[in-house]
């Protein structure tokens, strides 16, 4: 019997020192770059899709039960979630995942925050105090952000560290090369002049070196009225740009009205992985976005 009991103790011993952390993945790009780095050793649940807004979810009793389990939560933080994360774990009631908890992974705390606001002013439209925080829009900001991650699964779950370091590793590699590589394909992007329905593409703009010379929101956040395009559309007659760009989950009306009228590629972007269904992961969100870029300036 006791033979037995001992049996059933190591198989439930093993069972738990192997068994998959489980993430709270706030945007589709965190999880894929867990998945990245963790492979089979995680259960990772994504709160949103690309083809949603992440400033306006909605804390549905789904999510908060998703966060009631996790140990971990990983989200883009500098104020993105603000409208509806708080609430979630607070009602979750899970203190493992509250901010400065191990559980609690914001990648914006990795890298070099586009632009901080000198003062706030909620009148401004949707300003973030910590700067914007459309970081995964940059291929480059990844490393950082994979490194401060694979070091947080390794201090949650040191039995498998050795496993997170070795995947960082791979995956640090094959990244450097594809950023070799898209910097190479993205070279005429360099220096072309944009417009940008919404200021959601800063960091991908310094990466590249486009030229962002107006946007179509009035102010962050808030649509464009006709009288607002129509001045939009004067500007650009004094200043040609070579496209619009939005991203998947906006509202494509106002790209298409200046498009049409200014005679300029209405340029859709993932944003996310899943945006479009050439983004089927992180390689493919930046295959997929420098691919289209490239399309918009040719077209």
């Amino acid at each position: 019997m006791q033979k037995i009991l001992y049996a059933f103790l190591l198989l439930f011993i093993s069972g738990n020192t192997y068994a998959a952390i489980n993430i709270f993945a706030c945007e589709p790009e965190w999880v894929a770059l867990a998945q990245e780095l963790a492979a089979d050793k995680a259960d990772i649940y994504s709160a949103t899709t690309a083809l949603q807004d992440a400033h306006l979810i909605q804390a549905r009793p789904s999510l908060i039960a998703k966060a009631r389990h996790a140990q971990l939560l990983v989200c883009t933080g500098a104020e993105l979630e603000v409208g509806w994360l708080p609430l979630i774990l607070r009602e979750s009631g899970n203190p493992d995942i509250v901010p400065g908890r191990p559980g609690n992974f914001e990648a914006a705390r990795s890298v070099t925050m586009l632009e901080v606001p000198t003062r706030l002013d909620r009148g401004e439209g949707d300003v973030h105090a910590e700067g914007n925080p459309h970081i995964q829009t940059s291929a480059t900001n990844f490393l950082p952000i994979a490194q401060a991650l694979s070091a947080r699964l390794a201090e949650l779950d040191p039995v498998n560290a050795a496993f997170y370091r070795s995947r960082l590793q791979d995956f640090t590699q094959r990244w450097q090369a594809a950023i070799a590589r898209w910097e190479k394909q993205a070279a005429p992007l360099k220096g072309q002049p944009i417009v940008m329905q919404h200021k959601a593409f800063p960091y991908l703009s310094a990466w590249l070196g486009l030229k962002e010379v107006a946007t179509l929101e009035p102010k962050p956040g808030m649509e464009p009225s006709v009288a607002h395009l129509s001045k939009v559309l004067e500007q650009l007659q004094r200043q040609p740009a070579k496209m619009v760009v939005r991203a998947a989950y906006q509202n494509p009306k106002p790209s298409e009205w200046i498009a049409e009228r200014a005679h300029i590629s209405a340029v859709v972007l993932p944003f996310s992985v899943g945006g479009t269904d050439g983004a089927k992961d992180l390689f493919g969100l930046f295959d997929d976005t420098i691919a289209r870029l490239l399309a918009g300036l040719n077209h």
